[in-house]
């Protein structure tokens, strides 16, 4: 992926840059693929949640993170871009007929063949059991539970590395720093997800970030206290409390949310850094 810069010719170019969607071979879905999902547009029972809404109309694209057929060859037919996620996808052509979208991996091109199976060759776009996999490897699509798809390291330029096997059990360095015990018999795609540029964007305007559905937000430290903890006073004001809080009370900036007796803290080796 490139970024495209544009020059400062009014105040919304400045300092603005694009994809260059240079890696699009594609720009039309495919129509068995897509499909319409209806928004909340972050309201719950009517009121206002989230500060999402609105945007540019999206199909949804059905991405196959299962990965479940087996040994058949797959020919990488386009890469297309996806208005739900940061990363490409890549539409592949089995060779019974079957048509699938998978995440595009970073140096896999139009053309090229992949397979899903217990034992193949390592080869970005692959995928296997996290057991078949050598150490060191960098993989990305990696599932929690057996059987139930890729959950983790899904987004643009993400990729995890095994650093160990034990028992049941691999170890990864997720893309966070967290390092985390893995069933060896959940499955992972080989390779580093693609558009691996995406963080270095500049929307450069408000109005990139509403046609993707974002509103404005406004600090809480100007509402009324009816509206936000931090709200009321006069003029100028602090917020009052001890530590920030969220609209609804509960601790906000560095505070981990994560609950203490969740069952999987048990496989958590090392946590992410906050």
């Amino acid at each position: 992926m490139v970024l495209r810069f544009f020059k400062p010719f009014t105040s919304s170019t400045r300092n603005r840059s694009i994809s260059d969607f240079g890696e699009i071979t594609k720009n039309t879905s495919e129509k068995s693929l897509t499909f319409y999902k209806h928004r909340v547009k972050g309201r719950n029972n009517g009121l206002v949640t989230v500060k999402r809404g609105g945007g540019h109309k999206r199909l949804f694209r059905d991405i196959d993170f299962k990965r479940n057929k087996l040994g058949l060859k797959a020919k990488v037919f386009s890469i297309e871009y996806d208005p739900n996620r940061n990363a490409r996808i890549a539409l592949l052509h089995y060779l019974d007929g079957t048509k699938k979208y998978i995440l595009h991996p970073l140096g896999l091109n139009v053309g090229d063949f992949v397979v899903s199976d217990v034992v193949v060759p390592i080869k970005t776009g692959n995928s296997l059991p996290l057991k078949n996999i050598p150490l060191g490897t960098l993989i990305h699509n990696v599932e929690l539970k057996s059987g139930m798809g890729g959950q983790l390291v899904r987004s643009a330029g993400s990729v995890a590395q095994i650093l160990a096997k034990s028992g049941n059990f691999v170890t990864l360095r997720l893309p966070s720093g967290e390092v985390r015990l893995i069933p060896k018999n959940c499955w992972a795609t080989i390779g580093q997800v693609g558009n691996v540029d995406s963080s270095n964007i500049v929307f450069a305007k408000a109005g990139c970030k509403r046609w993707q559905g974002k509103k404005p937000k406004v600090r809480g430290v100007v509402m009324n206290p009816c509206d936000h903890a931090h709200g009321g006073g006069e003029g100028r004001s602090p917020i009052g409390r001890s530590r920030p809080v969220t609209p609804w009370g509960k601790p906000a900036l560095g505070v981990k949310t994560r609950k203490s007796k969740k069952k999987s803290t048990i496989y958590i080796l090392r946590s992410r850094k906050l």
